[in-house]
């Protein structure tokens, strides 16, 4: 870009002329005795239009009212070649290799009858079959595999591992065991019994033992080492009153052992979300064969008496319901048969008397 220069003092002069500006005729004319014998036109200066040569720089994005001597510095730092920046060095990624497999020790893969004999030594009576193949372990470290025959172990194998050492023409018997395959017979996983009783397998004659931790229950009115020390009778009154509120047990049943009882309850086929309940004509808490617990689950919970309902002797829920509510009246009686006509039951007399 070509930045021009300019100079608000700068007055454009004619060629020949002098200085732009109104000229007295009167005044002299110093040091050019030629000059001052001519006369000296008054030239109108607006009205010439006159071409200053202008310095030709190139400074790249230069405002063009820029100061002349701004141009000329950013042209030299234009021009100076840009210092280069270092260049980092840059590693490529690291491409680890692959370990490799261990290959078959052929000693070991010929040592079969050396692996049979062991196994034979190991299995006894449960007998070897025939030789399935090998698996190898490691470097020079190899297990040969052979059938076991025995009918109660099907499926089942026996494995003896084999190694050589380094530079070594000896081969070593590491193990020997009896290992299932993929169709064989095995257990299952072991359960604890804690985890094996389910609901409902106390039987006549078995005991249950209950955990001194149990959350279900919680401490309730014993009286504890004091017992001894107190006075009989007034002990026997004590115990009264406490058996009279239901503080003579010794562990109760805790909120936390309430609460299970009745989500129990609820989600059972005592509660309100059975099939009997949905075609029953009324709820439990207003049949007349209901009779409500004590406590807090009664708020809830209540036990049937019914004879004839599935749910006799059962606790069921208050919104729980059944065929045989109370409700439910027959309106007409059945017949009474009159008396026979001839008495033909009862004797009137004895005919051995």
């Amino acid at each position: 870009m070509t930045t021009p220069i300019t100079d608000p003092e700068f007055e454009p002069t004619l060629p020949g002329t002098g200085p732009a500006e109104s000229v007295d005729a009167e005044a002299p004319v110093a040091d050019d005795p030629s000059a001052a014998e001519a006369p000296v036109a008054e030239v109108d200066v607006s009205a010439v239009e006159v071409e200053v040569p202008v310095a030709q720089v190139d400074v790249p994005d230069v405002a063009a009212d820029a100061p002349a001597v701004e141009a000329d510095e950013s042209a030299t730092q234009a021009e100076a070649p840009a210092p280069e920046a270092p260049v980092a060095a840059v590693e490529g990624p690291t491409r680890k290799r692959a370990a490799a497999r261990p290959k078959a020790d052929p000693t070991l893969v010929k040592a079969v009858d050396q692996a049979r004999e062991a196994a034979e030594f190991q299995a006894g009576d449960f007998g070897v079959g025939e030789h399935l193949g090998y698996v190898i372990e490691g470097d020079r470290v190899l297990t040969h595999l052979f059938e076991c025959p025995h009918p109660g172990y099907r499926g089942w194998h026996w494995a003896v591992t084999m190694a050589r050492a380094l530079r070594g023409r000896n081969v070593t018997v590491d193990e020997v065991t009896l290992l299932p395959g993929d169709d064989a017979l095995i257990a299952p996983v072991w359960v604890p019994w804690t985890e094996r009783v389910q609901a409902g397998d106390i039987t006549p004659g078995s005991l249950l033992p209950t955990p001194d931790n149990d959350p279900r229950l919680e401490p309730g009115y014993t009286g504890g080492e004091l017992a001894a020390d107190q006075d009989p009778a007034e002990w026997a009154a004590t115990r009264a009153v406490a058996s009279e509120l239901g503080l003579g047990r010794e562990r109760v049943l805790s909120l936390e052992g309430r609460d299970l009882a009745a989500e129990r309850w609820l989600d059972g086929p005592s509660g309100p979300d059975d099939s009997y309940t949905k075609h029953a004509p009324g709820q439990c808490q207003t049949c007349g064969y209901f009779v409500r617990l004590q406590g807090g689950l009664g708020r809830l919970f209540g036990a049937c008496t019914n004879e004839y309902s599935p749910f006799d002797a059962r606790v069921v829920g208050i919104e729980h319901g059944c065929g045989g509510h109370s409700d439910l009246v027959e309106k007409k009686r059945g017949i009474e048969l009159p008396e026979p006509v001839f008495d033909t039951i009862s004797v009137d007399s004895s005919l051995f008397d």
